[in-house]
């Protein structure tokens, strides 16, 4: 087909010389040299137009449309690239009337030139490939797709493409014959090339399981990564750390060993505060009257009490002798402070009332009960999330003396110094 199109074309050229007297045979060389200058001139000016006509033309379109292809095209220069195969077409055409006489470099030359267009044309298909990339990076919804591997993985195949094609013009052999001798050289090349072999294998499952994208926060210890994915190739991923160190993960890594990826909680829109502090188990009582007066003056306290109120009168109805504290039901300052978190953590505005919220006692120990705090930010920022989480727990530390109860922490040199007596002066 290829053959055809171009015997065409010379005819067609052949026709056209002959009726301007232009020697179409390089009989001698004076008809050499004429056909060589027609060429030149005839290549110089399929060139010309294309720039003016093709690219400059298209490019105004372009520019004026003002869509998001215009910097790329123009930045990875696709319409100049395209443009140069042109004038190798005509010389190509031209090959044959010049170089008759001389059948050796006639095959030469059309192999030459057949190689420099076959290389300008990747060069082409490049440039459109990275006008691609840069286009989808200009979109939100490209940035979280694995593009970069996409068009890696394109090159790569077209780059296989063009040797095969590349060494059957050099031998003079189809592509075919090429490709039936790759089987005998597959053995040796997964040895020797098995890490990128890997790697690769590995890139092509990030990139279609979506396991990895630009834009990503991850966690693998093991590389000592904590941050952000920065780019995803088809061998390695690079991951800017949050003290703005590069760390660069092999692919096959993320699909072997475990790692941790924070998008959901990024799509999500709430981000966890998962936190404890721990009581004294001795500051833990019974709510005797003086406390309760003081604990129905917190406002988002006053709806648990009334309801708790009514409910342990109605309970101890069946109880005589109240007197003994071990009797009946009775309300107890922790369980008042847990009430109060539970009331203060549905009325803060920063949290999310979608997701998960409560206030929890976990098993206590040397150090005292614990009492965790569940709940969800609607900020996933991480400046932001941190100044959420420490308002909460500033709050809960200030409130702790008005419910009568104390925190639990190691003693530190000021409690050790306490129990030391006073030395007389």
């Amino acid at each position: 087909m290829e053959q055809e199109i171009k015997n065409e074309m010379r005819h067609w050229l052949a026709e056209w010389m002959t009726k301007m007297d232009i020697p179409t045979k390089g009989d001698d060389l004076l008809a050499v040299g004429i056909i060589a200058v027609v060429a030149l001139i005839t290549a110089f000016v399929v060139y010309s137009l294309f720039i003016r006509v093709l690219v400059r033309g298209t490019r105004r379109i372009i520019e004026r449309s003002n869509t998001t292809w215009a910097l790329p095209i123009k930045q990875h220069r696709v319409l100049e690239k395209l443009a140069q195969i042109a004038p190798l077409v005509v010389l190509d055409l031209f090959t044959p009337m010049m170089l008759n006489l001389w059948p050796f470099w006639e095959d030469m030359v059309s192999r030459l030139l057949e190689l420099t267009m076959l290389v300008m044309s990747i060069r082409v298909l490049y440039a459109c490939m990275d006008t691609v990339r840069m286009v989808a990076s200009m979109r939100p919804e490209g940035r979280r797709l694995p593009v970069q591997s996409i068009v890696q993985l394109i090159k790569l195949f077209l780059f296989i493409v063009a040797l095969i094609l590349f060494i059957g013009i050099m031998l003079d052999k189809s592509p075919l014959y090429l490709l039936s001798g790759l089987g005998v050289a597959t053995g040796l090349v997964m040895l020797v090339f098995r890490d990128t072999i890997l790697g690769f294998v590995a890139g092509i499952q990030l990139a279609a399981n979506r396991m990895v994208s630009p834009g990503d926060w991850i966690e693998m210890s093991k590389y000592g990564a904590d941050g952000e994915v920065m780019e995803v190739t088809l061998t390695t991923v690079k991951v800017q750390n949050w003290d703005k160190t590069i760390t660069m993960i092999p692919a096959y890594a993320l699909t072997t060993d475990a790692f941790r990826n924070w998008r959901g909680m990024q799509e999500s829109g709430g981000r966890r505060i998962k936190r404890a502090v721990n009581l004294d188990v001795n500051s833990v009582r019974f709510v005797d009257e003086a406390l309760l007066a003081e604990l129905q003056r917190i406002e988002l306290l006053q709806p648990y009490l009334e309801q708790k109120l009514a409910e342990l009168k109605q309970v101890n109805l069946a109880h005589q002798d109240m007197a003994m504290p071990v009797n009946g039901r009775r309300m107890t300052n922790l369980g008042c402070l847990r009430a109060y978190l539970d009331a203060y953590l549905n009325a803060n505005p920063h949290l999310t009332a979608e997701m998960t919220m409560m206030v929890r006692q976990l098993a206590p120990s040397e150090l005292g009960l614990p009492l965790e705090l569940y709940c969800f930010s609607n900020d996933t920022r991480w400046e932001v999330y941190e100044g959420i989480q420490a308002d909460i727990f500033d709050h809960l530390f200030a409130i702790l003396p008005e419910f009568d109860l104390r925190p639990m922490q190691r003693p530190s040199g000021l409690d050790l110094a306490a129990l030391v007596p006073a030395q007389p002066e």
